[in-house]
């Protein structure tokens, strides 16, 4: 249950840091940076990563350029944990 758990908090995040540049290239309404760092948190964190890079979004904010790696690494080692 946890590979399709990570696998769609993954895309959920990508397809957030995507619609949120889309809707700030666009003047529209914005996702959080707390709901953007939330769901990076609870799992997201890869998604996240691939988000910032594709849509090169929130690359220039330190939050997002420290705590998004942090938490892909937190992660990660809870997998290796988890499987290991």
């Amino acid at each position: 249950m946890v590979i399709p758990y990570y696998i769609v908090v993954n895309i959920i995040a990508f397809a957030m840091y995507g619609a949120d540049k889309y809707f700030a290239k666009n003047d529209m309404w914005r996702i959080s940076e707390k709901a953007l760092l939330g769901i990076a948190a609870i799992g997201g964190a890869f998604g996240a990563f691939l988000g910032m890079e594709t849509f090169r979004h929130k690359t220039k904010h330190k939050k997002f350029t420290l705590l998004v790696p942090v938490l892909m690494a937190a992660h990660l080692a809870f997998l290796v944990y988890y499987f290991g």
